[in-house]
């Protein structure tokens, strides 16, 4: 069997874009879409006459999953955090609603917020068979039969699957934002807004800005120091904050980049301490107050490997 470029192109992009979804992590959807072509290749579907990426979305899936397994198997030195992608210009890395689909009413999650580091992190509490399940279905508006050939699952396995993934979700789904895009913007005022107190040192300012339950998780991947447990309350997590920002102050630049679907402050650092993170991410999450509730550091520089240093 030969694959043209066009025809990889062609799927590569929603393939990626599941597998990402399915795994939290860019270099393994870049692996497991490798995978799946070379076993387009090698093992070719047996009806050469069928549209190609039903087929393709079964070997990923499958793949996928097995991919989580393993990880979940493996110890982990602190809280895990997904490994981020740039999101803006549309540059289909992450992303392309062309490449993947319109959005229908049927949708549940939107697609960009279906990659945002929340969703992500929530996708965790599942199994890899209801994350599947429930990507397909509520992310990608497969059918129930679409997605029972998908994972070779039966009907009546899919709908079964599909209410635990969704009922495990409800925590996100009582804070998520009712449109995606407009608390974007809203978080982007706020980030910059944060960032300015910062610099100011304007502490009380920083204060009332946090949630009273706020917590902080820091993922260095056991690559890098980093916090081996969540810290919680406004007092510890500005505390801690102060401390990271000020030791670097003068050796640190700071932007505001679109990353995994909302802005997201990129930290540079010219010089650090060995053991620590000379390039991470901080993502926010806002709650139903527009106060932060949730920070998350991304330390670990081989989920950073494909973001670009800000400039």
């Amino acid at each position: 069997m030969t694959i043209s470029a066009q025809t990889f192109n062609e799927h590569r992009r929603f393939v990626w874009a599941i597998c990402y979804r399915m795994t939290g992590n860019a270099a393994d959807a870049d692996d497991i879409v490798q995978d799946t072509f070379v076993r387009a290749l090698e093992k070719p579907p047996t009806d050469m006459e069928a549209p190609l990426r039903p087929w393709l979305i079964k070997v990923a899936m499958n793949l996928s999953r097995d991919q989580l397994r393993r990880r979940r198997r493996r110890e982990y030195f602190g809280p895990w955090l997904p490994a981020p992608v740039l999101t803006e210009g549309n540059d289909g890395s992450a992303l392309d609603h062309r490449a993947v689909m319109e959005s229908t009413p049927a949708r549940r999650y939107d697609l960009m917020e279906s990659i945002s580091m929340a969703f992500l992190v929530a996708l965790e509490a599942l199994t890899p068979a209801q994350r599947a399940v429930l990507l397909l279905r509520d992310v990608f508006d497969y059918s129930t039969n679409e997605t029972a050939e998908a994972l070779e699952m039966s009907e009546a396995n899919i709908k079964v699957t599909l209410h635990r993934a969704r009922r495990t979700m409800d925590a996100y789904d009582k804070n998520r934002a009712s449109n995606f895009s407009l608390r974007a913007a809203e978080l982007r005022d706020i980030l910059q807004r944060f960032l300015s107190l910062l610099t100011a040192g304007d502490v009380q300012g920083l204060k009332k800005m946090l949630a009273a339950d706020v917590v902080l998780v820091s993922d260095g991947g056991g690559e890098v120091n980093a916090l081996a447990e969540p810290v919680y309350g406004i007092e510890k997590v500005l505390r801690l904050i102060e401390k990271l920002y000020e030791a670097n102050r003068d050796v640190t630049n700071i932007s505001l980049r679109n990353v995994n679907g909302e802005p997201t402050m990129l930290i540079d650092r010219s010089r650090v301490q060995p053991g620590h993170a000379s390039f991470f991410t901080m993502h926010c999450e806002l709650d139903e107050a527009s106060k932060i509730r949730r920070f998350n550091f991304v330390f670990a520089p081989s989920k950073l490997a494909d973001l670009k240093q800000p400039t």
